[in-house]
């Protein structure tokens, strides 16, 4: 990856739905050495798709937390499987340090937001979690 196509990211990262002419001319190519270069990024895995980003409006109905979690020695399967079955998480992380796991979750009220995390408690071999509710987003470039 060179830095054109640094930059090419950025700009689609910014709006994925951008037309092919306007990132050609705000990176000065071509449109067709553009499609080549998001046809390259692409095959390469760099590129792996496209989604929606939601605004405020559309999360305003949802409590949103990180929950960390400690978990017993060689539990980690059995735990990822039950976490797969709750909604709520909407990312799951593995970390360094005192926490083994970093869950994202959005529930729509504070009793599903509490009925989650003692599912999450409860489960087999999750030693310790300890939730931090969200307040509000100051940064989000990831969407």
């Amino acid at each position: 990856m060179d830095e054109t196509d640094r930059e090419l990211l950025t700009q689609l990262g910014r709006n994925a739905r951008m037309p092919m002419a306007t990132l050609a001319r705000r990176l000065g190519l071509a449109r067709s050495t553009v499609q080549a270069r998001i046809d390259r990024l692409e095959a390469r895995g760099i590129i792996a798709g496209y989604a929606l980003k939601l605004g405020d409006g559309a999360r305003e109905d949802q409590i949103r937390a990180t929950v960390l979690i400690t978990i017993e020695p060689r539990a980690t399967p059995a735990v990822l499987a039950r976490l797969k079955t709750l909604p709520q998480i909407e990312a799951a992380h593995t970390a360094s340090g005192r926490f083994d796991m970093v869950l994202q979750l959005a529930a729509r009220s504070t009793a599903e937001l509490d009925k989650t995390l003692d599912a999450i408690g409860g489960t087999e071999g999750v030693k310790s979690s300890e939730s931090l509710i969200h307040l509000s987003t100051r940064i989000d470039r990831l969407g």
